[in-house]
């Protein structure tokens, strides 16, 4: 796909944000650089599940649907590993956000995994997204099991990544981003 002039809609929390990269990620880095029409709806600390009205799916639900989205881009989250909430309601949340994006926007859907960090339950929740695409059609950039992130050098990490989940701004732009372009090229409208 040529990315530029595309709308593409990124739902998502801190690492969709770039809460390390001063509000900067690589949905701006991919805006600017592809031309993109980016809808960046990214609250950080927020969760797939819906458990409240900040949830991924809360949110998605406000959002107008009659704008022409070309991609939808979802953040498998970390929130959701980090506050121990049961799989099921993850699973849940992540069924009905491609079943409504694509009754919703007709569009393509990617979700993306968080590069590899110590997180049983969030490996879990990996295994999940990509075992759901036997039933949905939908494409994933699996950041978390990626070779070419896997064996970055320990002095390259220290620069892309503020912690063990949220890249800083040179990582979004040398690490992350290149990926993102990479994949949404690749996905046929």
């Amino acid at each position: 796909m040529n990315l530029h002039s595309k709308n593409v809609l990124v739902l998502g929390s801190s690492v969709t944000y770039g809460s390390a990269a001063g509000g900067v990620s690589f949905a701006d880095i991919m805006a600017e650089s592809c031309g993109i029409n980016m809808i960046k709806e990214a609250v950080s600390g927020t969760t797939l599940a819906d458990i409240n009205e900040t949830s991924y799916v809360s949110r998605l639900k406000k959002l107008d649907n009659s704008v022409k989205v070309d991609l939808f881009i979802c953040q498998l989250s970390t929130n959701d590993a980090a506050l121990n909430l049961p799989v099921a309601q993850t699973e849940l949340a992540i069924r009905f956000i491609i079943e409504y994006v694509k009754a919703s926007f007709d569009c393509p859907v990617v979700f993306y995994t968080g590069t590899y960090f110590e997180s049983p339950r969030y490996a879990e929740l990996v295994s999940l997204l990509i075992s759901l695409q036997n039933e949905y059609d939908f494409h994933i950039l699996n950041l978390w099991s990626d070779a070419e992130m896997l064996s970055v050098s320990q002095a390259d990490y220290k620069k892309y990544m503020a912690d063990t989940v949220h890249p800083t701004l040179y990582g979004y732009r040398e690490w992350w981003t290149p990926k993102f372009i990479e994949l949404c090229e690749s996905i046929q409208l």
